[in-house]
C-alpha cells in the first residue's frame, strides 16, 4: 500500500495562503505516489476546543485523530499570528494528545514538514521555531527544510490555488518530496495501535 501523508493547516479564510501552501506540498507527495488527506481551515474551525477532561469526541475529531494515527508522514502549515501558531492549528495538534497511549506515540518515527505564512519575516521565523518545538515534543522528525512564505511581499497563489511564485513553489515541492522520501525510506512498519 502506498504511503499516507496527512496535511493539517489553513485559516477560516477560504483560499488562505497557509492552506494552499500545504496543498501544494501535498500535491508533490501525491505526484510521487503517496495517498494524501488534507484537513484545512473549514475542517479545523469545526473542531471543538480541546478539553483533556472530556473523553467524548465528535466525528470530526475522530477522523483527524485516526488519519494521523495511520499517517506515514505529515505536513503542517500555520499562519504566523503575532509570532506564534494559530489557534485553529494548535487546537488540532492538542487533540492529538489522544495518541499518547498508542504503541506509536504522537508523531513517533514520522517526518513532519512545516510551512509558515505570515505578513513579515519575523513572524515566519518565530512561528517555524514554535512548530519545530512542538514536533520535537511529539517525537516527530521535522524535515531539514521548513518553508516560510512572506505573504506581505505580494500574492503567492493564483485564483485557482496554484503557487505563482517560482521560488515558493520550488520550496513547497521540495518539502513534499522530503516528507514522502523519508516515509518511503525510513518509515516504520505498521504497528497495531490502540483505538482512542
Amino acid at each position: 500500500m502506498s504511503t499516507l501523508i496527512v496535511g493539517i493547516g489553513g485559516t477560516t479564510r477560504p483560499g488562505s495562503s497557509s492552506e494552499l501552501a500545504v496543498r501544494t506540498a501535498l500535491a508533490e507527495a501525491e505526484r510521487r505516489g503517496a495517498r494524501t488527506a488534507h484537513f484545512g481551515g473549514d475542517f479545523l474551525a469545526s473542531l471543538p476546543h480541546y478539553a483533556p477532561e472530556r473523553t467524548e469526541r465528535t466525528e470530526e475529531q475522530r477522523r483527524l485523530t485516526e488519519a494521523v494515527r495511520q499517517a506515514d508522514g505529515l505536513i503542517i502549515g500555520s499562519p504566523g499570528y503575532h509570532g506564534g501558531i494559530s489557534g485553529l492549528v494548535k487546537n488540532a495538534i492538542d487533540l492529538l494528545e489522544d495518541l499518547r497511549d498508542d504503541s506509536r506515540v504522537y508523531f513517533d518515527g514520522r517526518a513532519v514538514g512545516l510551512v509558515v505564512t505570515a505578513a513579515g519575516w519575523q513572524a515566519c521565523g518565530t512561528t517555524l521555531t514554535a512548530l519545530r518545538n512542538v514536533v520535537h515534543a511529539m517525537r516527530g522528525w521535522p524535515t531539514p527544510l521548513g518553508v516560510t512564505l512572506n505573504s506581505g511581499q505580494g500574492p503567492l497563489f493564483g485564483p485557482a490555488g496554484e503557487c505563482t511564485d517560482p521560488a515558493a513553489a520550488a520550496q513547497l515541492e521540495l518539502l513534499g518530496e522530503q516528507v514522502h522520501t523519508f516515509a518511503v525510506r525510513f518509515g516504520l512498519p505498521t504497528r497495531a495501535v490502540q483505538a482512542a
